[in-house]
């Protein structure tokens, strides 16, 4: 029988992947991609999951946009590579936390996100990926990584099933907290 991975919060990190306000307005779903990856970082506030960020040529691309910077640590490392293990410290930072379970955010799906998916597999994590929080310019190139990326082993879930499964029981201390952040989210739509 095989392990089923999952994800609990005290075994998590969310990495929000360069989600910069030059390529965010040539994405057809960047309110979606704000909204859910918001919801993301709340609820992890929430729960003490701790959350990395990159900047890909933030000189050329523009800074992390607004709503989501507020929600990151300070000093989001820069980073040529498509890939957030190509940033200076990135993968001592998350190798320091000691966390399995890596939840992907960000843009764009073919590119960065999907690098550094396959980066964190081979190192021998596990990558999962809400696809309502990862956004590409094209259907096509999102939809192809996506399914690329299962192939390789990450695993596709959705902003509401991570904190779900974050908590998972509604005796959680902070479910009622969560529920809120929950309904917000959905008043957003």
């Amino acid at each position: 029988m095989a392990t089923v991975k999952r994800m609990k919060a005290d075994n998590s990190v969310v990495v929000v992947i360069d989600i910069q306000d030059k390529l965010l307005a040539k994405m057809p779903t960047a309110q979606d991609l704000i909204r859910n990856t918001s919801f993301v970082l709340d609820v992890a506030h929430t729960l003490g999951v701790p959350i990395q960020a990159t900047e890909q040529y933030p000189k050329g691309l523009g800074p992390t946009h607004a709503e989501i910077a507020r929600r990151l640590p300070p000093d989001i490392p820069p980073k040529t590579a498509f890939s957030c293990c190509g940033a200076e410290a990135f993968l001592e930072e998350l190798e320091m936390l000691r966390r399995q379970n890596i939840v992907l955010v960000g843009m764009e799906t073919h590119v960065c996100v999907s690098q550094t998916a396959f980066d964190l597999l081979e190192a021998g994590l596990n990558v999962f990926l809400p696809v309502d929080a990862l956004a590409a310019r094209g259907r096509l190139d999102h939809d192809t990584a996506l399914r690329r990326l299962e192939q390789a082993g990450a695993i596709l879930t959705t902003a509401e099933a991570v904190a779900f499964e974050w908590m998972a029981d509604a005796q959680h201390p902070q479910f009622k907290a969560v529920s809120a952040l929950v309904i917000a989210r959905e008043k957003r739509e």
